[in-house]
């Protein structure tokens, strides 16, 4: 993420570069309890299709105003997501701002969880990057509205097990429509992050036959992933593995991971990763058409974890979530195939599937059902 210098709240940015008055989000609420050192904010996009339901992120970001923007701009994604993945909730999503192995405390996350309380279920929170299942329990201890906890309190566990399989779902779907066959087997690709998701990602990949270039900032999860797949290949640094000649570059750490710089720079043919908001800027895409490159929307393939944590609550059912993110290979596919006959950037042919079906459902609040 670029760095960014504190600005006054009436500049901070939205998608799409927009001032924050002018975005079309519901609601924001900024959360802050001085005792515990709180300081979040809880985006709510949309509740179109239903309560907004979106994870908690936790992460040290360089400013209140790059916070404001990545929880616009994630709780947007989120209810192109689920309107796609075929759920009844709209789009949140929440940050904390501070570093979680610093700050994180018990009374910090049930400080959240009374907040995230006093919204009356409008929003559901969940896990995301720098939160766990066993930070939700300490959130549940203070709200109803939390889900993605741990097996031992009713919960499904570790959101991570199905995006890393509907991403590669997703992937294998790209792959048929790039070279007609959705197999891996000797094709090479690039994972960038290989924390929760990516681990588990590089493991559907090696169980395929892929061969895998890894990187990830953080040595210690690279040393993990070799230690258990010791045919992968780790580099030194970002920049060697975009240029590498690999068929798929798949960027699972945080957003903006597609630049002009890094498209230009890329060799693979296809992108698709877990992270969420991989284009630094709309244009990208455009780029990445023009070098040739197959980009599968991030909000499609990295659905499976919402699957799980919206699946939680009806009672979790594993067998039934993972079915239904085996159902993204479909989805992508779709997509895809509609983007090249419609002559429109596979982003572009998401969006119109997901705004249709918020609009077709969504006007069902029209209909009255009574108390």
């Amino acid at each position: 993420m670029a760095d960014m210098s504190e600005q006054p709240a009436s500049s901070l940015t939205g998608e799409a570069g927009g001032s924050l008055a002018s975005t079309s989000h519901e609601q924001v609420v900024f959360c802050h309890d001085a005792a515990t050192g709180l300081r979040a904010i809880i985006a709510i996009y949309s509740t179109e299709l239903g309560p907004a339901l979106g994870g908690t992120r936790f992460y040290p970001y360089p400013s209140s105003a790059a916070a404001v923007n990545d929880a616009l701009n994630l709780s947007k994604a989120m209810a192109y997501k689920n309107a796609l993945a075929g759920l009844d909730f709209g789009g949140g999503k929440a940050v904390i701002i501070g570093d979680p192995g610093k700050i994180k405390s018990e009374a910090l996350l049930r400080a959240y969880g009374r907040f995230v309380q006093s919204l009356g279920g409008r929003y559901i929170t969940a896990c995301d990057v720098g939160t766990y299942s066993q930070d939700m329990d300490l959130v549940a201890r203070e709200s109803r509205y939390v889900t993605g906890r741990t097996e031992a309190h009713g919960g499904a566990g570790d959101s991570s097990v199905l995006t890393a399989l509907g991403v590669f779902q997703g992937m294998r779907a790209a792959a048929e429509h790039a070279w007609g066959t959705p197999g891996l087997g000797g094709r090479m690709v690039a994972v960038e992050g290989v924390g929760k998701v990516g681990s588990q990602l590089v493991g559907h990949l090696v169980a395929d036959g892929a061969s895998v270039l890894v990187y990830d900032v953080n040595a210690e999860a690279v040393r993990r992933v070799i230690a258990r797949y010791p045919d992968v290949t780790a580099v030194a640094s970002r920049g060697e593995l975009i240029a590498s000649p690999n068929d798929v570059y798949s960027p699972c750490a945080l957003g903006g991971a597609l630049d002009e710089a890094v498209v230009t720079a890329l060799r693979a043919r296809i992108v698709c990763g877990g992270a969420n908001n991989q284009l630094a800027y709309p244009s990208v895409e455009k780029l990445l058409t023009e070098q040739g490159v197959l980009y599968a929307p991030d909000y499609v393939v990295n659905a499976g974890g919402v699957i799980q944590v919206a699946d939680e609550l009806d009672g979790f059912s594993f067998e039934r979530a993972k079915q239904r993110t085996e159902q993204i290979f479909d989805t992508t596919k779709k997509i895809l195939t509609t983007a090249e006959a419609d002559g429109i950037p596979p982003a572009a042919a998401a969006d119109r599937l997901a705004e249709r079906r918020m609009s077709e459902i969504g006007r069902l609040k029209g209909i009255w059902l009574g108390s």
